[in-house]
């Protein structure tokens, strides 16, 4: 049951990351892209925030879902 729970988070963090990624596309073909800047990291591009996400996923897609509001 235990490894069982592991797949469906890791399904669960994944999907999140996909939408993340198609999400962020969508709003950088529409002329106005999610943008984020903490210190020297700088996220703009759909790739960085799939793989910002994909790496720390409890940080940046809690960031992200607040950064696509404003």
């Amino acid at each position: 049951m235990t490894a069982r729970i592991a797949v469906a988070l890791v399904l669960v963090v994944v999907a999140s990351d996909l939408w993340v990624f198609l999400d962020a596309r969508r709003w950088e073909r529409a002329g106005t892209p999610i943008a984020l800047r903490l210190g020297s990291i700088h996220l703009e591009a759909p790739e960085s925030w799939f793989v910002a996400c994909l790496v720390l996923w409890i940080f940046f897609f809690p960031t992200y879902v607040v950064a696509r509001r404003k």
